[in-house]
């Protein structure tokens, strides 16, 4: 009964939802995992990336990419649906900066990009785009912000979120382990940023990709050498807390 709705984009089902929006959304979950972390002074943006081929090159696969220059945007999804939606940003960047002299807000693109994905969930002859995407970096006032787009169009702001596989993982890891005082300076997001990930990944096995967005500053992509060894100290302080506790439980 339901089959002849799942061809159609812009008609409801029986019971009150856009399946190809659904679809999407399914498209999303299975994606790698992306996680985004505002700080005091700065944006993190972190993802997982699947492996490549030894053949590959490894600079054509990128999750996380410029908008602007002080923009970034990380996706879990389809990533030939987020490369139509990363050219139409960028565009839109330069479109502002050339008709209004200044650079874009960080709200100003996420309404934008959020706008072109609802456009596409009732078009005919279109389907929704199958990516969400955290949108982050620095407001041309100095404020860092951060924002997540779901395929159906909807954005919120966040302290720190995630998309993709895993996403509910994260963001209880996040209500539980964010506080205010952690992140005021950029060492204690990227840290914050890099323990979320490495909750839902194998360490040893996932290659991590980590961006920093600072005032000022171009977009800090972290070096391979530089994320395995805030690994280490990652792993050194899980220990150390476990110790902690299990000193605790024997007293």
């Amino acid at each position: 009964m339901s089959s002849r709705y799942d061809r159609a984009v812009t008609i409801f089902s029986p019971d009150g939802h856009l399946l190809q929006v659904e679809y999407a959304q399914e498209a999303v979950r299975k994606g790698s995992t992306a996680v985004g972390v505002r700080g005091a002074n700065c944006v993190v943006l972190g993802v997982e990336k699947s492996s490549v081929s030894k053949m590959q090159e490894y600079r054509t696969v990128r999750k996380i990419t410029m908008l602007d220059n002080h923009v970034a945007l990380a996706f879990a999804g389809l990533t030939a649906d987020a490369r139509i939606l990363i050219n139409r940003g960028q565009v839109e960047c330069q479109s502002h900066r050339l008709n209004f002299e200044n650079a874009v807000t960080l709200e100003y693109i996420t309404r934008y990009i959020a706008q072109l994905k609802q456009k596409y969930t009732q078009s005919n002859g279109r389907r929704p785009f199958g990516i969400s995407c955290l949108i982050g970096g620095i407001d041309p006032n100095g404020s860092p912000r951060l924002f997540h787009t779901e395929p159906s169009g909807i954005f919120y702001e966040y302290k720190a979120s995630a998309t993709g596989r895993s996403a509910n993982t994260v963001k209880e890891f996040f209500e539980k382990a964010y506080r205010d005082d952690e992140v005021t300076t950029k060492c204690g997001a990227i840290k914050l940023a890099m323990r979320a990930l490495l909750e839902v990944t194998q360490l040893g096995q996932s290659r991590l990709e980590v961006a920093v967005l600072e005032k000022g500053k171009p977009m800090n992509m972290l070096d391979g050498s530089v994320i395995a060894e805030i690994v280490k100290i990652l792993q050194k302080e899980k220990e150390q807390e476990l110790q902690r506790k299990t000193h605790k439980m024997n007293k």
